[in-house]
């Protein structure tokens, strides 16, 4: 997991450290009009390679009710654009959780396991606030849209699905 923030005096620095698609990508979204995007998903070609942009309107939730995922196929690429704040927690996967949901063969490319409350324990976590970013690679499980202590809030992020095979 890598976390940042396009607004950061360093971004540059940080975003050429990337593989090529991500660093590309990354700077994408950062000179994008994301607050006037319609929401939705979309297939974005950046440095020719095929992504899909997803344009989300949400509200944080309590940490309780969400269902930690992964990934396997996609890069999750996650650039928090107004509202929230939001917590996103994340954990290594090491193959010991209990699938819930397996949707990695259709195009969501998304597998949710159960919710245990023994991960809190392992978990990171990060407050993604306007211009913050979080890269989850297929090793790592997240628990996105959290509420903090202040309750539900609105919130717009985008989500930029990364191949996998582009980065390697």
């Amino acid at each position: 997991m890598i976390y940042g923030n396009v607004n950061n005096e360093f971004f540059e620095q940080q975003a050429a450290m990337l593989p090529k698609p991500l660093c590309e990508a990354l700077h994408c979204l950062k000179d994008m009009d994301l607050a006037g995007h319609e929401s939705g998903a979309f297939p974005i070609q950046i440095g020719g390679v095929d992504m899909i942009l997803q344009v989300l309107d949400l509200e944080t939730r309590p940490r309780e009710i969400l269902d930690p995922e992964i990934h396997r196929k996609y890069i999750d690429l996650q650039l928090f654009v107004s509202g929230g704040p939001e917590v996103s927690t994340f954990y290594i996967d090491e193959g010991k959780d209990t699938v819930k949901e397996d949707l990695l063969e259709t195009p969501r490319d998304i597998l949710f396991y159960e919710n245990r409350a023994d991960t809190l324990k392992i978990e990171g976590r990060v407050f993604m606030e306007p211009g913050a970013y979080a890269i989850y690679f297929p090793w790592d499980v997240h628990i996105p849209g959290q509420c903090g202590p202040d309750g539900p809030k609105g919130y717009r992020k985008i989500v930029l699905k990364v191949p996998v095979a582009a980065c390697v």
